[in-house]
């Protein structure tokens, strides 16, 4: 029978400096640095070197969800700033949905400054003159509940635009709180893929943020496939680890994505599978218990955090995706759509992604976590030489490519 991992969070931590961590990209967005690493040895190149270093004949998935402007200033009467932070649709629930609302929707949000505000319709903060598009929406906010983290708030506008207008025309691109800076225009650009399609995610999938129409013209004359999947990342991938166990800290729900159609490829793929990024890996390695849930429930349910570690699995990874797409199918669904709060540690057996393209992550976080897992446990020669050979770190900085080791 198997078991949560017991694992201490102290285990994974280094050295830091804020003199490390990118503020800001840099001018060309494939000229960052590459780690390369494959069976414990480790060299450097430049990101538009990547394809060179895939093996032809390869399926590379990349994550194409949509940062959203979800950052959001309001004023009480008082005086008082409340920074609401939208982190996922209640009323709509489905992100498409409530992206169209042209009057109100409601959304669970971070609160900024959240004892101030006493339960009063904020109004929204708008600072500069002759902001007339904004002023002319009349964008209110009402608190409907709050636990200790997060509230339940109502938004209305007039005007008749879609809310996904709405926060373009009065919200700011969330950019990482570790990067100590007010978000500013590049940011609207850099802190988004070249590829980005989907709207719903708080925070970029930092992997893809190096990749360039250029460096993926390559990857192709390579003979390597392309396919996306989408996850909408979540404020969660901001929070540390709380306690010393990494069994006390709980995994947020995102939602994700797949086609039925790249499904059908991994099924019947015979080159390796490369991720590109921890979202994409999540959400790849999520399928499997995804198909266990149809063999064994009849429909595919949302995947829990500790599932890959509580107990044995007696199908093929085969086996649980062609159930996928066998349910897909029967009910005539183009994709499949849930969620996940898979956490990836030490002793994780992965089953469907072979190569890693990844940034480098905060100490103590469940991404280094999925790193050591995905290179059983030699994480730390990795960022040793990260640190040693001035690599940037965090989202605006280098980038790795990791081979998973006894794969």
């Amino acid at each position: 029978m198997q078991k949560i991992p017991d694992i201490r969070i102290e285990d994974y931590a280094y050295p830091l400096d804020d003199a490390r961590i990118a503020k800001y990209p840099l001018a060309e967005r494939d000229a960052s640095k590459l780690l390369r690493y494959k069976d414990g040895i480790v060299e450097q190149s430049t990101f538009r070197d990547l394809p060179a270093f895939l093996p032809s004949g390869s399926l590379m998935v990349f994550n194409e969800t949509k940062v959203v402007p979800a950052r959001l200033h309001f004023i009480r009467e008082s005086g008082a700033h409340i920074e609401i932070f939208c982190l996922e649709p209640v009323d709509p629930v489905e992100y498409n949905l409530s992206f169209a609302a042209d009057v109100t929707c409601t959304w669970k949000c971070v609160i900024g400054n959240a004892k101030r505000w006493k339960g009063d319709i904020l109004s929204l903060y708008i600072p500069e003159e002759g902001a007339e598009e904004a002023r002319s929406l009349a964008l209110k906010a009402e608190l409907l509940a709050r636990d200790e983290r997060t509230g339940t708030v109502r938004f209305t506008w007039e005007g008749g635009l879609p809310f996904s207008r709405v926060l373009e025309i009065c919200g700011t691109i969330p950019i990482p709180p570790y990067l100590n800076r007010s978000s500013e225009a590049i940011d609207s650009e850099r802190y988004q893929t070249t590829y980005a399609r989907i709207r719903g995610s708080v925070a970029a999938p930092t992997a893809g943020l190096h990749f360039t129409p250029e460096v993926m013209s390559a990857i192709r004359e390579r003979g390597i496939d392309i396919e996306k999947v989408c996850l909408h990342v979540g404020a969660g991938t901001f929070l540390p680890v709380k306690g010393s166990k990494v069994s006390e800290h709980p995994m947020h729900r995102e939602p994700f994505e797949v086609n039925v159609s790249v499904l059908k490829k991994i099924i019947s793929g015979k080159g390796k599978i490369i991720a590109v990024g921890t979202t994409s890996v999540r959400t790849l390695e999520s399928l499997y218990y995804a198909g266990v849930s149809v063999l064994e429930t009849g429909a595919p349910q949302d995947v829990a955090q500790w599932a890959p570690y509580t107990r044995e699995y007696p199908y093929s990874t085969e086996e649980a995706l062609q159930a996928l797409v066998d349910y897909l199918e029967r009910n005539g669904l183009d994709s499949l759509t849930l969620g996940t709060r898979i956490i990836i540690v030490p002793g994780f057996r992965f089953r469907l992604v072979d190569l890693l393209v990844t940034n480098f992550h905060q100490p103590e976080s469940t991404l280094i976590l999925l790193v050591s897992a995905f290179v059983d446990g030699d994480w730390r020669t990795i960022y040793d030489y990260a640190l040693a050979h001035g690599f940037r770190f965090l989202s605006y900085g280098d980038s790795s490519l990791l081979w998973r080791r006894n794969g």
